[in-house]
C-alpha cells in the first residue's frame, strides 16, 4: 500500500468509516491494511491513533440516532420523512445497542463499564512461633 493510501485509509478511519469501507475506497483490503498493521510499527500507531478517533464519533453518532424524531428515506427518487414507527424504534435501539457493545469491547477505559469492587469482612492473623533446638553434639 502507498503512502497516499496509507494516510487515506487513516484519514477514513477516523471519520468514521469501517474498516472494510475505508480500505475499499483506497483501492486495498481489509486483510492487506491488518497485514501491514502488524509489520509497520509507525503505520501501527497511525492506524490506532485514527480508530480512536473513529470510535470517539462513533459514540457521538449514539445521541444522533438516540434523538431522531423521524427517518428520511427516498421512494421513487424522492425525499420522504416517515413518522418512527415501533419498527424503527427497534431498529434505532439495536444500533445504540450494537455502537454501545462495540465501544465498551474497543475502548474500555472510556467507555466500559464501571466495576465498583468492595471487600468485606475480617482477616484473622495467627502468630506462629517456632523454637529451634541445635541437637547436642556427640563426643566420639
Amino acid at each position: 500500500m502507498k503512502q497516499e493510501q496509507r494516510a487515506e485509509l487513516c484519514k477514513l478511519l477516523a471519520e468514521g468509516q469501517s474498516l472494510r469501507k475505508a480500505a475499499e475506497a483506497v483501492g486495498s483490503s481489509a486483510q492487506s491494511a491488518l497485514r501491514l498493521v502488524e509489520s509497520d510499527a509507525t503505520f501501527a500507531e497511525q492506524y490506532a491513533q485514527a480508530r480512536v478517533q473513529g470510535y470517539h464519533l462513533l459514540a457521538d453518532e449514539i445521541v444522533s440516532i438516540s434523538d431522531e424524531q423521524d427517518v428520511q428515506a427516498h421512494y421513487n427518487g424522492e425525499e420522504v420523512k416517515l413518522d418512527l414507527s415501533a419498527t424503527a424504534v427497534a431498529r434505532n435501539r439495536l444500533r445504540v445497542d450494537t455502537r454501545k457493545w462495540m465501544l465498551s469491547k474497543m475502548l474500555p477505559k472510556v467507555y466500559g463499564d464501571k466495576l465498583g469492587v468492595e471487600l468485606s469482612g475480617t482477616v484473622k492473623v495467627q502468630r506462629i512461633t517456632r523454637t529451634i533446638i541445635d541437637p547436642p553434639t556427640r563426643a566420639e
